[in-house]
């Protein structure tokens, strides 16, 4: 009799082990770099469609970069969805995230395979939108300002105290700020735009596209960021216009990537093809995400930015995303311009 009951504990206790391995297994530990209200539609989209549990953090894509990197020899993330491509680009060259080629890649835009391309397939593209920013109608009336149509305009003495963008370091919109005005200007007048465009910075914000929240809510008067996150303030029926600056302007390729020694390789690979999906991405304007889909055949929203009506710079995806460009520029904006900010 005690035999037979030690062999049925034993095979409750090996049931028991089985079955929590099997959850285990069914697990995904996922950053997102969106929106929170993105994040958290495509987290009950791939749960309810996979039945696979998604642990799931927002984090901005500098921070979400920082972590990967001090958890490279014990990661606890699986797969990091979103941000801008240029963080995704830094984590690839230095072997934080892993090679995946999914079946799905033939049916995305050019812009989307060449950044996979260029990472050697560490990363992949899953959206596209221009930098620009958005400002708020009604407080632009009632103190009768100009509407800023270029970078330039950004600098006018009426403008002190009225803007906010992100900080570089924290946030990948504000990093693609930086990215874009080196490349329009070369660096040293790219710095010394930031110096003087300083004077009129109320804030650097940690998200990016805080500055067009606050902008919408009349907290400040323009907002540096992606103009999709311009264009949701705007559909929610917030006084929010959207510009595209006429020197032109870079964009970001937000991007995905495995991290290297994912625990759940396999269901970070399930959420890596469902998410270039041309269904899935066709779900975006449900949360007001007004990015361009990767995937060729998804919907684009009536309202997401045109790249035809924008005047685009060819924007170095591999140069800005090298981690010693990066830690350059971002080096030098500290010393120059966050030690001097508001």
């Amino acid at each position: 009799m005690r035999l037979a009951l030690t062999a049925a504990a034993a095979l409750a206790a090996g049931l028991t082990m089985n079955v929590s391995a099997s959850r285990a297994a069914e697990e995904l530990n996922l950053i997102c770099s969106a929106d929170v209200v993105i994040c958290e539609m495509m987290q009950q989209m791939f749960q309810k469609d996979t039945g696979i549990q998604v642990n799931m953090v927002r984090l901005s894509s500098g921070e979400t970069y920082a972590k990967i990197r001090a958890e490279a020899r014990n990661p606890k993330t699986d797969i990091w969805w979103a941000g801008t491509g240029d963080p995704h680009l830094q984590a690839a060259s230095e072997g934080l995230t892993q090679e995946y080629k999914s079946p799905l890649l033939g049916e995305l835009n050019d812009w989307a395979k060449k950044q996979a391309e260029s990472s050697g397939f560490r990363t992949v593209g899953v959206y596209a939108g221009a930098l620009g920013w958005g400002y708020n109608t009604e407080l632009f009336k009632q103190k009768n300002y100009k509407e800023p149509k270029c970078w330039a305009d950004l600098l006018d003495a009426s403008f002190k105290g009225e803007i906010q963008m992100a900080n570089p370091n924290s946030s990948g919109t504000a990093y693609t700020a930086l990215a874009t005005l080196v490349q329009i200007m070369g660096e040293d007048k790219a710095y010394d735009y930031l110096k003087k465009l300083n004077a009129n910075i109320s804030q650097y914000t940690k998200s990016g596209s805080a500055p067009v929240k606050a902008a919408a809510r009349g907290e400040t008067a323009i907002g540096i960021v992606f103009m999709h996150d311009a264009v949701a303030q705007t559909v929610e029926g917030f006084p929010v216009k959207s510009i595209a600056p006429c020197e032109g302007t870079g964009y970001e390729i937000g991007s995905m990537s495995i991290v290297k020694g994912a625990r759940n390789l396999e269901n970070a690979k399930k959420w890596y093809d469902w998410a270039l999906r041309a269904d899935v991405q066709s779900h975006m304007k449900e949360a007001k995400s007004f990015q361009l889909p990767s995937n060729a055949k998804a919907e684009v929203p009536k309202e997401s930015p045109k790249f035809a009506d924008i005047k685009l710079i060819d924007y170095d995806f591999t140069k800005y995303g090298d981690p010693g460009t990066r830690k350059k520029l971002l080096e030098r904006w500290d010393k120059e311009i966050g030690a001097n900010a508001n």
